[in-house]
């Protein structure tokens, strides 16, 4: 058989914790982008392509100079958007930290290449690969305790035009603490689209991209009560304030599951 030379990769949580009334903290454990990987498997190869994954994808890709980490994650049967199309049964979310993301994040690209040429990912033409330059690390509220996320709400999302400034002051100011302090959620982190794109390169329909983090054996009641805040309708908890006209209408929301990591990188 293969003999892989493991590099230095350890299990580990999902990065420095940030109370809710903290300066933001940075730490160079996480990455300045987050590259999305959303995809299918190949019907009938699914525990397949988990095995690749974990056993030789994760070393190959661990080796990359600015790799910092890596988590796969699993459409889940609960869903915010519940009528829109949720076209990606996967999501894996590599995390980076580059000064030079014109070489680092392209770098990715032969190695999910390999899987595409293995058979593994579907060839339905929903494949899709998103950089974002992330503003900061993690948000976290006092929901969170140490250890892995299990769940990831990931929104597509865009800025209203010409109201930058206050789309960013909403968010992080009333939106990130809102969504956090909902019960299940435990954080949040953004980014914008990245100058740079791992290759194939493809339309992005949204330019902003928001992470919200979950702890949670209890999806549902977490959604349930999330929509029940955001429409002011909640009776065990604070009721959100209004959205802002700074957030786009055209965005989309996908919620996942984790299925394998977080791995991240040592030293």
């Amino acid at each position: 058989g293969l003999a892989l030379d493991m590099p230095n990769i350890v299990y580990k949580s999902n990065g420095p914790v940030e109370d809710g009334m903290a300066e933001v903290h940075r730490e160079r454990t996480m990455a300045n982008y987050v590259v999305v990987h959303l995809h299918n498997a190949t019907r009938g190869r699914e525990a397949e392509l988990a095995d690749r994954f974990s056993s030789v994808h994760v070393v190959e890709v661990a080796r990359l100079r600015a790799f910092r980490g890596v988590q796969r994650f699993e459409l889940a049967g609960e869903q915010i958007m519940a009528a829109i199309p949720q076209p990606w049964r996967h999501a894996t979310l590599y995390e980076f930290e580059s000064t030079d993301p014109a070489i680092d994040l392209p770098a990715l690209a032969p190695h999910i290449a390999e899987l595409r040429d293995a058979g593994l990912i579907a060839d339905d033409d929903t494949e899709r690969l998103y950089s974002y330059r992330m503003y900061s690390p993690w948000y976290f509220s006092g929901n969170y305790r140490p250890g892995p996320l299990s769940h990831v709400m990931l929104l597509l999302a865009n800025v209203t035009p010409g109201r930058s400034d206050e789309y960013h002051r909403w968010y992080d100011e009333q939106h990130r603490i809102e969504v956090s302090g909902s019960p299940g959620y435990v954080g949040m982190r953004r980014g914008e689209l990245a100058a740079v794109q791992v290759p194939p390169v493809r339309y992005c329909p949204g330019d902003q991209l928001i992470l919200g983090g979950l702890q949670t054996d209890d999806l549902a009641g977490a959604v349930a009560e999330f929509i029940a805040r955001g429409m002011g309708k909640s009776t065990s908890g604070p009721n959100w304030g209004p959205r802002s006209s700074a957030a786009s209408s055209a965005r989309t929301v996908h919620m996942f599951a984790s299925i394998d990591g977080p791995y991240e990188a040592e030293g």
